[in-house]
């Protein structure tokens, strides 16, 4: 291998420059300076001396203007960008971008380090643990019957949906796994010269292919492409890891409490949205959602028929040596394997049946069989169920007769994996906008009106014509009208969902989530449409097959929630129907639009207080409520870490039972490592546990005085920021212009349209893209923005004493919510950077509205950073969170160029050079920018 010249480390030179550093992160900075390297000479084998210098002198005067905030360096750099050619544009863009992809992998194989480390070394068990969990709970004297109960009901499960700010390909993904392989390898192996050579080849050549490969997506995202992508994660974590997480936790209990262990039923779940979330996406159609439960079961079938087939060829035991049980022996006796070789080998022999039993219900299903053939035919598996008792016979025999390490192994594995996964693999959840259920409800109820129009009847009226029409055994559809096309496409999708509950059961498509439900009747309204197609069984004792999910999203929706939920309750009817779903009631709030509606601080204290009020009325009608939490990457989303925002949740709102949505590349970054993904469903099951098990009540006598300060805290921010948004005569213009929003619409990373209509207003934008624009210019508003208003106007009311300044300092202390408040905004304001920003400013035409709004936006800045300080007694962002300062220490010299980069590229494109060349630069840098934040949608 040649010698490396040695400005080939500058790549990564600023990286090894921190000498505060401290020594445990030196492999990280090794594995970077690796990377950089390789990357650095790739790029000069691949485009020239002359380019890689380029680069460097890029990077280096990006590096000044960040650090400096030196204008001869912000000028030297608009030179050097606008002398730019189109190919050279491209060339500077694919490196940084490339760069900030793989210090991601770094930075991801360092946790994994550390984590090994602290296992190594006996350390205590770290916070998000399932064993420091466990400790808290045994501490605090909960027996082992409570511990029970806890489990027997209870649920968690992250819902992974296809939104469109999941930048990456899936070629480039697998190319980032393998690099990750091999930086794991040289990490845990001791190499010898010869292995050596070759492990670094391996990662020079990753390295090409990458660079080699286009990083963008030719044409837009299709939802079949999703639902492959999606089901991508499973091979990668969830079919090997979950079982080894539920391993875990039975191992620990064991350890803890022996024969008193109680059993833990599969309460961990991943659900999806991808192939059956609908609202605003018209290209989610019977036959999508059809296909999205096929493929996701012939996964599942596939993946048990390799499995069992690699246990079989191990399990060579022999009943010369070992004896059986009887159950053992009928079914190897069964089985249609019937060579004179394997005639003593009754393992064997069963698990061969167990995979012909495997083959004819994939066919059954009907999958095509992509494992071996079976040996003969076999009668097909009814259900999942009855493979989970093969296997447990399977299991028990072993136990019973001096094989018990066998039967704890892979085995043990599969046998949850068949009782979480099934044979539908993932729970899918429908989702429409009440809008459409409201139009198609009225076109069949209409052709039987004589009078007004649903329509046009009240929210009363509406209820009593919905409930009659719900109790009664007549159908609504007639063969012999005319419906229009939306009314066809949804009761096909009805359909669809009914036949994916007959073919795969009904764990395959339990609930069905209602956007923007504002009232009784839009509840109802699902439940007409599910009595038509048989999923709700009417009469005395009516049975309903699904979960009916209402999703509250906006601040109006929030504030309503509880009035709507003790009406729905009030009505005798429903609560037949919900009998039948066992008393439980899952309620979806929604952090994304709410946060567009009114802005980080209202938002979130809006939800705190939905929440309070639905525990309220659910204890009043004694109803178990089942939270669903849409939380985005962002925190302008919902977003943060998870194990904080569980524990933050009011009192008595978690129980045991709750759902969120894992969003966009978030998805990526915490399940396409299957340790770090193991790690981040171990971190929502523990703090599951302790926010069930454990009191985080800490207020006391002291939250009539907190809540009454949040109140006013979200009102004066609620209206800083709609002063702001939604006030402030053309600030839709300036968003438009500051932001790559129109140039995001044109990114082929999502199936879903990026506004609900054809429309440029704000308040007709999905959540998603409006994050995201804002993340890409680094001003990120909607993660901070107000909160410096109304901390300061509080303040200036109470001053700073007790009654003041020292009383939001106390409820920061003392109050989880408070807490994570304020840390998941101190981790957006130290990603924003206000230069530039500044930068994106520019590109407004109209320099009056570029001053005064960006003037407004700075300013706010300042006054949020300036209270989060006071407030936390913090003096500087991410004092209280030094790995995350140090990764974005570490990208932000490659992130800041793209940000450069692009500012000139859409002044360019803007302008009238609107070249597919120019077009394709912007998109690069969009891409870029996004991979390096990692949560930017």
């Amino acid at each position: 291998m040649r010698s490396l010249a040695p400005r080939s480390e500058n790549f990564d030179k600023n990286q090894s420059d921190h000498a505060d550093s401290p020594v445990k992160d030196d492999p990280l900075r090794e594995d970077i300076r690796l990377l950089g390297r390789m990357l650095g000479d790739t790029l000069r084998e691949q485009e020239g001396e002359p380019t890689f210098e380029l680069v460097e002198t890029i990077r280096q005067t990006a590096i000044r203007f960040r650090r400096e905030q030196d204008p001869k360096a912000g000028h030297e750099l608009d030179v050097i960008l606008n002398q730019l050619s189109n190919k050279a544009t491209v060339a500077v863009v694919r490196a940084f971008s490339q760069f900030s992809q793989l210090s991601n992998i770094a930075e991801d194989m360092h946790h994994n380090r550390r984590r090994r480390t602290h296992l190594r070394a006996g350390s205590p068990p770290q916070a998000g643990s399932v064993a420091l969990a466990l400790d808290r709970v045994f501490s605090s004297g909960t027996d082992g019957d409570a511990l029970g109960r806890f489990f027997a009901k209870a649920l968690v499960s992250p819902v992974l949906t296809a939104h469109p700010t999941e930048v990456q390909r899936r070629s480039m993904l697998d190319c980032q796994l393998t690099i990750a392989h091999l930086l794991n390898e040289r990490d845990r192996m001791q190499l010898t010269p010869d292995e050596l050579r070759n492990n670094e080849e391996g990662l020079r050549c990753a390295i090409q292919i990458l660079w080699q490969t286009r990083m963008l997506r030719s044409e837009r995202l299709s939802v079949y492409d999703e639902i492959k992508n999606g089901l991508a994660y499973y091979h990668y974590t969830f079919l090997t890891e979950v079982p080894r997480l539920y391993a875990e936790i039975e191992d620990l209990l064991e350890r803890r409490m022996e024969a008193n262990a109680p059993p833990i039923p599969p309460f961990l779940r991943i659900g999806s949205w991808i192939g059956s979330d609908r609202d605003g996406n018209p290209f989610v159609t019977d036959e999508v959602i059809l296909h999205a439960a096929e493929r996701q079961s012939a996964l599942a079938l596939d993946f048990y028929m390799g499995e069992v087939h690699r246990i079989g060829r191990r399990l060579s035991l022999t009943e010369r040596l070992v004896d059986v049980d009887d159950e053992l022996a009928a079914l190897a006796e069964a089985s249609p394997d019937r060579a004179a070789s394997r005639a003593d080998e009754p393992y064997r022999r069963a698990l061969i049946g167990i995979y012909a039993r495997l083959a004819a219900t994939s066919q059954d299903l009907g999958h095509a069989i992509r494992q071996r053939r079976p040996v003969g035919p076999a009668t097909p598996y009814a259900e999942s169920t009855e493979f989970v008792h093969d296997l447990d016979i399977v299991i028990r025999s072993l136990q019973q007769h001096k094989s018990k390490l066998l039967a704890k192994g892979d085995l043990r594995h599969l046998r949850r994996a068949a009782e979480v996964f099934g044979f539908h693999l993932a729970p899918l959840d429908m989702r429409q906008h009440s809008g459409v259920h409201e139009q198609v409800v009225a076109e069949l109820l209409d052709y039987d009106l004589l009078s007004k129009g649903y329509c046009e009847l009240t929210e009363a009226e509406r209820v009593q014509r919905l409930l009659t029409e719900i109790s009664s055994l007549r159908p609504l559809r007639s063969p012999y009208l005319a419906y229009s096309e939306l009314t066809q496409s949804e009761l096909r999708i009805q359909e669809a969902a009914a036949e994916i509950q007959r073919r795969f059961g009904r764990a395959a498509l339990p609930n069905y989530v209602i956007s923007k439900t504002d009232g009784v009747s839009d509840v109802l309204e699902v439940a007409l449409l599910l009595r038509e197609v048989g999923l709700l069984r009417p009469g005395e004792l009516p049975h309903l097959h699904l979960n009916i999910v209402p999703l509250f999203e906006t601040i109006a929706d929030l504030r309503a929630c509880g009035k709507v939920m003790d009406e729905l309750f009030s009505l005798s009817y429903y609560r037949k129907l919900l009998d039948s779903r066992g008393s439980v009631q899952e309620v979806m709030l929604g952090y994304s639009d709410s946060n567009k509606d009114g802005g980080f601080l209202a938002a979130n204290w809006e939800l705190y207080k939905a929440e309070t009020e639905l525990t309220k009325v659910f204890a009043k009608h004694k109803v178990e409520l089942r939270l669903f939490h849409g939380r985005g990457g962002t925190v302008g989303r919902g977003g943060g870490p998870s194990y904080q925002a569980i524990l933050a949740q009011p009192p008595n709102s978690v129980n045991g039972q709750i759902r969120i949505t894992e969003q966009g590349e978030v998805i990526g970054s915490k399940y396409s490592d299957p340790e770090i993904g193991r790690r981040n469903l171990e971190t929502l099951v523990a703090a599951t546990i302790e926010a069930t098990l454990l009191s985080h009540d800490t207020l006391g006598e002291r939250a009539e005085d907190y809540y009454r300060t949040m109140e006013v805290l979200a009102r004066d921010a609620l209206a800083a920021y709609r002063n702001l948004v939604y006030e402030t005569p053309g600030f839709n213009r300036y968003f438009q212009e500051s932001t790559p929003i129109r140039e995001i619409a044109g990114l082929n990373i999502g199936s879903r349209p990026p506004s609900r209509k054809q429309s440029d207003l704000i308040e007709d934008l999905r959540a998603i893209p409006w994050v995201f624009s804002w993340s890409v210019n680094r001003a990120m508003i909607p993660g901070w923005y107000g909160f410096g208003t109304a901390v300061e106007a509080f303040v200036q009311r109470e001053g700073r004493g007790e009654k003041g300044l020292g009383l939001l300092q106390e409820m920061y202390r003392t109050w989880p919510f408070m807490q994570t408040l304020l840390s998941n905004m101190d981790m957006v304001l130290a990603k924003t950077d206000m230069g530039i920003a500044s930068r994106y400013a520019e590109l407004v035409t109209d320099t009056g509205l570029r001053d005064k709004i960006f003037g407004c936006i700075q300013a706010e800045w300042d006054r949020s950073v300036e209270w989060l300080f006071a407030v936390s007694g913090r003096t500087e962002l991410l004092q209280d969170n030094p790995t995350l300062a140090r990764s974005i220490r570490n990208r932000t010299p490659y992130i800041d160029p793209l940000n450069h980069l692009q500012v000139e590229l859409l002044r360019r494109y803007r302008s009238g050079d609107a070249t597919d060349a120019v077009k394709r630069a912007i998109q690069l840098t969009i891409n870029g920018v996004a991979a390096g934040l990692r949560n930017s949608g």
